[in-house]
Parts: C-alpha cells; structure tokens; sequence
C-alpha cells in the first residue's frame, strides 16, 4: 500500500510540474514566435528595422519590468494566484498582439505581453521547486528550462505551418496561437495547490502539511517542515543592499553580472528573434524558406539543451564554460564569413549557425542561470540572483534594439544606399555579418574574463565558496578540495 501511494504521489507531482512548466513554454513561444512573424509585420506595416527592434525589445522591457515586481506579489499573493495571473496576460496579450490595427498598439501589446514573460520567467521555477519531493526536485525544476526550448521550437513550427507569402496578414494567426497553451495554463492551475512553502510562510500549518502528504515521499515530510521553518526563520534576518555589495562580495556581483552580459552579447537572442530576418540576408528567398530554415535552429537548441542536463555536473563549470565560449566564437567567425564571402552557400551559414546554437545551449545557456545560485551565500543569495537575472534581462533588450542599428553604421561607414521599400539586412549582407565578427570579439573577451572569473563549483558545498570569498581567494582559485 505504502508502494503505490508513493507511486501515486511521484505521478501527481509530475502532473502538477508539467502543468506549471507550461509557463515556461509560454514564455519560449512568446519569446520565438515574433521571430517568424517580422518578416510579414515588415511587409504588412511598412516597418523599418529600427521599428522592428522597437517592438522586439519593448517586450523585453515588459520582461524586465514583470520580473522586478514579480517577488513581491509571490510572496503576498501566492505563487499559484500569481501564475494564474500571467496565464491571463499571456492569452489577452496573444489575442491582442493578433489584433493589433497600428505600430503603436502593436508596441504597447507586446509591452503588455512582456509583462507575462518577466512574471513566469520567476514564478514558474519558484513554484515547481516548492512543490516538488526533495529526491526529485533538481529533475522536475530543469523542465521549465527545458520547456523554454521546446517552446521557441514550438513558435517556429507554427510559423512556419501559417507562414503563406501571399498573404501578408499571416502573421496575426502566428501571435494568436499564444492563445492554446495559455488556456491549458490558465485551468490547470485552477486545480493545482498552493506551494506548502508559502502556505508555511502564511501560517498555514496544517494546509502545508497536508499538501506535503499528497506530494512528499513520507519519510521527508518531518524534515521538509522542519527546514521550511528554518528558511522562513533565516529569510526574516537577511541582509539587504548594503550586505551584497560589501568588498568581500565583489567576485561574487562581478561574476553574476559578468557571465549574463558575455551570455547575451554573443548575440543569441539576436539568432532566436531574428533568425527569418538573417536567412533572407543570407540568400533565402521568401518568408516561408526563411522561417523553415529557422525551425532547423529550435531543434538544435532543444537537443542539446537536453545534453546539458547530462554533462554540466560530470565535465564542471569551468571546463564547460571555455570548450562553449570557444566554440561559439569560431561559429560566429563562420557566421560573419557566411556573409562576407561573395557566392557562400547558404547552407554555409545555416550551418555555422547551428554548431552556434549547440555550443551555447551546452554552456553559457545553462551555466548562466546556474552560477548565479552558486556564488551568493545564503543571506543574500535571493538579491544576488535577482540583480543578475535582471542583468540578464537588461543585457537582452539592450542587443536586441541595438543589432540593426549596428548593421545600420556600418552600413553607413561603407556609404552603402538603401533603395525606398528595402532594409539594410538584404541589401548590405557585409553589414550584418560585420555585427556577427563583434559578437566574436566578444566571446573572445568572454574567454580572458572567465580565465580570471570563472569559479569551479563542481562537488564545492556552498559555506565553502561562502569561505572562498570571506578569505579574499581569487575565482579561478575555487575548486572541491
């Protein structure tokens, strides 16, 4: 009887974790699909690049502003109450974005859409964690990254099946798809439980540990409400922004803020928001064989982030983090080469895109979001995370609004003409392969840095690298005795 109970137990956590996940497949959908609709949005409005990396990047500062008031409202509202919300927003703001008559409204619904991104991007995680038994709890937490893969795959493939050259308002039907998983999110979590967790942090005894009845393996039951107590007991006494920024702290903050900005100045959400735009500067003609190749890139992207999973505790993070940087600096070489060589195939630069995509969904994809849990002690891990989430967040927005009006300088510096009704992606191919050598540049800096930054935090507990940076030790210094 115990047997089967644990049995049932296991599959309704995966069902309440597969349910909350969805949140993190929203957030890759809403974040890919607009990849596949500019090229009509292009077409459709008249938009210039400039326009278009305006509406790229107010969904990220929507991002950023959900992310900021997100921790609050969980911590008042529920974790539960508040995904909820964000299914709300998700399917108003897909509905929406679908609908939108002009540029403007446009902006301020993929601004409202955000807005969903930035509050799943922290709430979702949160509650699978809190939710999950203690055997299984890195598992089921890793869907939500995994998910924000398949649902960037999932936004191409739905451009691409809706992509229709002769119709220029295809891209309507492309947002509005948004709608499906954002109704599955939105019932499901009317039936899924609070996290015992903040029910704990409420008070809520006896709810919390009847909810830990029907998700926790008995035997940690005791144990769970035992350390949830002491969490809440430890969260009341942390420290705030003074503590963080103390000099013994510094490695840590440069660290985290560090590796998020080389994570998104190599330029991968460029390739992810883009891809359609830079397949026709590369030689494919018309929208659907430019959206068909970028379905190629999603599936890469999820396969290997799936490989990740296997090999980020056995290689380390130090080792990872430079055979990654690496590779995503010679691919970007290929990757500017692809435009530079006057006659490349086009399949030469799909190519070099993909060998991009795999180092990056090995390495700086995932450690990203790692280290910045690692390298925080206990008091102020929770703020440490916070700053370099949102560093991540404002490093994003801040090269997805930039990288045309790069390609836009240099085209300028070659004095090259822009004929009325063209954009400088397909008339200046040099320009945005010259953007993609910046980003090398880059990722070749990244490698100095990490020699002097990168921690190994493989099989290190965390008061350990809590000492490491008390004694004043160098990052590149920290490894498990």
């Amino acid at each position: 009887m115990a047997k089967q109970e644990i049995k049932q137990n296991k599959g309704l956590v995966i069902v309440i974790a597969s349910i909350a996940a969805t949140g993190g497949l929203l957030f890759g959908f809403d974040t890919g699909v607009i990849s596949g609709a500019i090229p009509f949005l292009q077409d459709y409005f008249e938009l210039t690049d400039s326009q278009v990396e305006n509406i790229t990047a107010l969904g990220l500062i929507g991002a950023v502003v959900g992310a900021l008031v997100t921790g609050t409202l969980t911590d008042y509202l529920g974790r539960r109450k508040v995904i909820l919300a964000s299914a709300f927003v998700f399917a108003t703001g897909a509905v929406w974005t679908g609908l939108a008559p002009t540029v403007p409204q446009l902006m301020i619904s993929r601004f409202y859409l955000g807005l969903a991104i930035g509050v799943s991007s922290f709430a979702v995680p949160l509650y699978i964690s809190e939710i999950s038994p203690t055997k299984i709890r890195g598992t089921l937490v890793s869907m939500f990254q995994l998910l924000i893969t398949v649902g960037i795959l999932a936004a191409y493939l739905s451009d691409r099946a809706l992509a229709d050259n002769s119709n220029p308002e295809s891209w309507r039907p492309m947002l509005w798809v948004g709608v499906f998983p954002a109704l599955i999110l939105f019932v499901g979590m009317f039936f899924l439980p609070e996290t015992p967790r903040w029910l704990m942090s409420k008070g809520k005894e006896d709810e919390s540990r009847r909810i830990l009845k029907k998700i926790e393996f008995p035997e940690f039951i005791d144990k769970s409400i035992s350390d949830m107590k002491e969490q809440i007991a430890l969260e009341a006494m942390q420290a705030g922004w003074r503590e963080i920024f103390k000099p013994w702290l510094r490695n840590a903050l440069i660290i985290a803020m560090g590796i998020m900005f080389f994570q998104q100045f190599v330029g991968i959400n460029t390739v992810i928001y883009y891809s359609p735009k830079i397949f026709l500067a590369a030689g494919f003609v018309g929208n659907e064989a430019a959206i068909a190749a970028s379905v190629i890139v999603g599936v890469v992207n999820v396969l290997f982030t799936i490989v990740s999973l296997f090999i980020i505790d056995r290689l380390g993070r130090r080792k990872l983090y430079f055979i990654g940087v690496s590779g995503i600096a010679v691919a970007l070489i290929s990757m500017g080469l692809g435009f530079m060589i006057e006659g490349a195939s086009k399949w030469f630069l799909v190519g070099s895109m993909l060998v991009y995509i795999a180092f990056f969904a090995i390495s700086l994809g995932p450690l990203g979001w790692l280290i910045i849990t690692e390298v925080f002690p206990t008091r102020v891990r929770g703020l440490g995370s916070s700053i370099g989430s949102l560093s991540n967040w404002g490093f994003n927005t801040l090269v997805v609004w930039t990288f045309f009006k790069m390609a836009s300088a240099i085209g300028n510096a070659k004095d090259v003409v822009v004929p009325e009704g063209s954009d400088l992606s397909t008339e200046c191919p040099t320009c945005v392969g010259s953007v993609f050598w910046i980003f090398a540049a880059v990722a070749l800096i990244g490698l100095v840095w990490g020699y002097f930054y990168i921690p190994e935090t493989k099989n290190v507990s965390l008061e350990e690298i809590e000492a490491h940076w008390r004694d004043g030790k160098k990052p590149r210094d920290l490894k498990a005795q």
